[in-house]
């Protein structure tokens, strides 16, 4: 579901089930690139560059699956032993030098590597291989016993920390103690004695916490260090970051076992890392970091502070100059952007790494056009390099990053953005003081259908409660507003009007900004820096107004346009939102929900027609909502003229227009109490306790509220038939198309079809107006050969599919237990954030086929949150659904996905 790299299991059982395990170990001349899944994309590149004729140290890899076995049995594959001896023996060979040699001892470091990059998430161990004896052996060959001393403390160190578990500070006090004794700050000033006490000292604090000696077998060294590495897959933080970024739970990883070589051997070595060009801009040039006299870990530890890569050409000026040729022939390789560790050992440059790199949204959008411009690349590939969700964060207005900034809380960012203004806690607070032109957050613990106004009117909204599918966030990526959602933290306050949280408290009127792409909020106001891609889109800003960024935005994104199969709808209710969906690219609404116009001052009418004793009186309530629909189905046709408009007719349950039974019983029993007891009140209360349900949304709704409240449906379609004949009057091309929601059984179809038809044929050209339906429930996926006999077209709503599919109710449970479900693995992402291909994705597509298998020329569409989610799109594209419809500011991104799911 939404996985950016194709999850799959452990295909070797453990060898105690009798069962041949293919090879496990490989040496660096044995891979390639392509091995990424085997051998991870550190143990792949390193054959790579092997097999390129680069300086890469000796070195062999275990594989993944390896780690597969261990981490489904606890127990490393008994096979592998065997493998790993002959690999050693082989390496030794190589390197004319044995694990554990006293005289001149092969060290090796441990090193994890996943398909996936995940930098800094997993184990690495360097040094392997020294002890107690071989320590001396070292200070011998290198000369230099201050090396081989600090070496060792860095094995003990790292080996304490990642195989043993210990707490990193009690070597870094240890460390820190030496320095005040030695009366430095800087590392580089221990001497050989000092390095030499602190090994002791170091082992001492293994034998104090394990009970056990430092292990001195090279080997046993080598083993621990392996399976450590193996855990570290399911570190905390390597959980954190495989969710952050939707990598599968059971990849595993590789270990790479590489001859060491050394940059802290003294002034004429040194390490460093490089890109190809600069990862935050995408320009060519040099950029990166060297530090002399440091090994491994250094550079991006920031223990010393390192020159910038070019002052290597002052410093070595021969590695450089070889540094710089193997860059371009790695980036001439690779034909992109690489990522590069490098090692200078007295003078001698070694490639410790490569990888494609990562970089920021912009610099991903002009790497990928200077490629084209280059020849490297053509524009499929470019377009194929960028993705959507690039796209959007370089299309919200964002924070200055130079900024002063107080952090108040962090939560989940549910919809892109910065925003700044003054705390309210009431949609009516929150239009008063937009009437008087401020700014504000609206602050709740969530939101509901009767906070929309105060929606539209805030910058943003923060909530103490919900997660990225609740109704705050669904409705603010509808409306592209920025949006703060699960900030716990918050004790919202809104009878006294303040927010606590830890130790601080904000009252009504004081003024917060928030990250909608972080979850950071922020107590002040922080200056926002505006996005001209954005401008791009709404036509204020000209492709070729010489902002390289942009342009390079519009070359993929016409690109895209042109090659994509799916059409791209929007989701709006108002003419302001289709008229910015339109510029934005939009080739028609997907969806536009009529209950929204139920809502505000129409509420009235709305309890008119449900409290109706009589048709009378019914008829008198439709009658005066009908014009205000029509209305606004004429503003929203004409903002859309000659493009379709899927009309949905009313979803949701009729209590969900009236106020809250609680509030209401509380409101009838004290005004009872004092004698001042309303009979609309007291006839509004039992209206409302004979709808309450206790699971309205399988409930009476859709189809089956069209069909129970008579006239209802009828109204709509009415309003919908004279809007379009108007605008036709006037000579323009209204396309309306007539949704019909929640149908589970043809038979409910065919009834409300039925009374749709006989209204519009009393219009003109009314039975032109496609009649389709959304398919939202199982049943109706599952009987979608039926359902297509009465409908002109199926809408996949996949919002309440994924919620009758899982049984889940999207308002409750994340906050409930999403959290722990993908903590533990059940979910890489949400299923209402990302389809869940394989049980709402497999309706999807029996939907679409037994549809077909009915009416081969059946439009299908989707209109659910998924229809902006990129991962999504392409599992649409697949299954062959005509176009997709997501809210005005994600169609950019469904655009450009669109695209790239054509060239898949």
């Amino acid at each position: 579901m939404g996985q950016r790299v194709i999850s799959r299991a452990c295909k070797h059982p453990p060898a105690t089930q009798g069962v041949t395990v293919p090879k496990l170990v490989y040496d660096f001349a044995e891979g390639n690139k392509s091995m990424l899944e085997l051998l991870g994309g550190k143990g792949a590149n390193l054959a790579e560059m092997t097999n390129l004729g680069l300086p890469v140290p000796p070195g062999f890899t275990i594989t993944a699956d390896a780690c597969r076995v261990y981490l489904e049995t606890g127990a490393v594959p008994a096979e592998l032993a065997d493998e790993i001896d002959h690999h050693v023996h082989l390496l030794e060979q190589k390197m004319g030098k044995k694990l554990g040699q006293a005289d001149d001892p092969l060290l090796v470091s441990v090193r994890s590597g996943a398909a996936v990059s995940m930098p800094g998430m997993m184990e690495t161990v360097l040094n392997v291989g020294l002890n107690d004896d071989s320590v001396n052996g070292l200070a011998h060959q290198s000369g230099n016993p201050r090396f081989a001393w600090d070496a060792y403390r860095r094995l003990i160190q790292m080996f304490g920390k990642t195989v043993l578990g210990m707490d990193g500070d009690v070597f870094e006090d240890a460390i820190e103690h030496a320095k005040q004794a030695k009366g430095t700050r800087n590392d580089l000033d221990l001497d050989a004695a000092d390095l030499k006490a602190l090994v002791k000292t170091f082992k001492q604090a293994v034998h104090d916490h394990t009970g056990r000696e430092f292990p001195q077998d090279p080997r046993t060294q080598m083993d621990l260090a392996t399976e450590a590495v193996f855990r570290s897959w399911n570190s905390d933080r390597a959980i954190l970051y495989r969710r952050q970024e939707r990598i599968p739970t059971d990849l595993g990883t590789a270990v790479n076992i590489c001859s060491m070589v050394f940059g802290n051997l003294g002034m004429d070595s040194g390490t460093g890392v490089a890109f190809t060009r600069d990862p935050s801009s995408g320009q060519p040039g040099v950029y990166g970091d060297y530090l002399q006299n440091a090994q491994g870990e250094d550079v991006v530890a920031g223990i010393r502070n390192t020159v910038p890569l070019a002052d290597l050409e002052q410093i070595d000026k021969a590695s450089y100059d070889d540094l710089m040729d193997i860059m371009a022939k790695l980036e001439g390789h690779y034909r992109d952007l690489c990522d590069i560790e490098f090692t200078v050992e007295r003078g001698k440059l070694w490639m410790l790494q490569t990888r494609v790199g990562k970089r920021t949204a912009a610099a991903a959008f002009r790497i990928a056009t200077s490629l084209v411009d280059e020849g490297v690349i053509d524009t499929d590939e470019a377009l194929q390099r960028v993705k959507g969700a690039q796209l959007a964060q370089l299309m919200f207005p964002r924070f200055d990053a130079d900024a002063a900034t107080d952090l108040i809380t962090k939560a989940i960012g549910a919809s892109p953005g910065a925003a700044s203004g003054k705390v309210v806690f009431t949609s009516a607070a929150a239009v008063e003081a937009a009437e008087r032109g401020e700014k504000v957050i609206l602050v709740r613990r969530e939101t509901n259908p009767d906070d929309l106004h105060g929606m539209i009117a805030a910058q943003g909204i923060l909530t103490s409660r919900g997660g990225k599918t609740s109704h705050a966030a669904v409705v603010a990526r509808g409306m592209g507003k920025t949006c703060v959602c699960g900030a716990e933290e918050l004790d919202v306050n809104v009878a006294q009007g303040t927010i606590k949280v830890n130790g601080t408290v904000l009252e009504a009127g004081e003024m917060i900004s928030i990250d909608g792409t972080t979850g950071e909020v922020f107590r002040g106001e922080v200056p926002v820096v505006p996005s001209p891609v954005v401008q791009y889109f709404e036509g204020t800003l000209a492709p070729d107004a010489g902002d390289e960024l942009v342009a390079s935005v519009h070359r993929l994104m016409t690109h895209a346009d042109d090659v994509r199969r799916l059409g791209v709808r929007t989701n709006a209710d108002t003419a302001d939102d289709a008229a910015r969906a339109r510029r934005f690219g939009a080739s028609g609404i997907g969806l536009c929900r009529t209950e929204h116009m139920f809502l505000g001052e129409r509420r009235e009418s709305v309890e008119r027609l449900i409290l109706a004793d009589n048709d009378a009186e019914r008829e008198t309530a439709l009658a005066e909502l009908e014009p205000l629909q029509r209305a606004d189905f004429l503003e929203l046709l004409a903002a859309m003229d000659g493009l379709p408009v899927t009309i949905r007719l009313i979803d949701p349950p009729l209590h969900e227009f009236l106020p809250s039974m609680e509030e209401l019983a509380v409101k009838v029993a004290v005004a009872r109490e004092r004698g001042e007891e309303s009979e609309h009140d007291v006839k509004l209360l039992a209206a409302v306790e004979r709808l309450h349900e206790e699971n309205p949304m399988l409930g009476l709704r859709g189809v089956r509220l069209g069909l129970v409240v008579p006239g209802l449906f009828a109204m709509q379609v009415r309003a919908i038939a004279a809007a379009t004949a108007e605008l036709r009057a006037q000579g323009k091309d209204p396309r309306p198309e007539i949704m019909i929601p929640l149908v589970g059984a043809v038979q409910e179809l065919h009834l409300a079809r039925d009374e749709v038809e006989r209204v519009l044929a009393d219009y003109d050209g009314g039975t032109e107006i496609p009649i389709g339906t959304m398919i939202e429930l199982p049943r109706a996926a599952v009987i979608a050969d039926q359902i297509a006999e009465a409908a002109d077209f199926f809408s996949f709503g996949t919002n309440d599919l994924t919620q009758t599919t899982w049984g889940f109710s999207r308002d409750d449970v994340e906050g409930a237990f999403f959290s722990r479900y993908l903590e533990k693995g059940i979910f890489a992402v949400s299923p209402f954030e990302s389809i869940d291909r394989e049980g709402v994705g497999a309706l999807v597509r029996t939907g679409v086929d037994r549809g077909r298998a009915t009416k081969p020329d059946l439009k299908l569409g989707i209109c659910g949150e998924h229809g902006g989610d990129p991962d999504s799109i392409h599992f649409f594209h697949e299954v062959g659904l005509d176009y997709v419809s997501c809210s005005p500011f994600r169609i950019p991104v469904a655009r450009l996905e669109a695209g790239r799911a054509a060239l898949d």
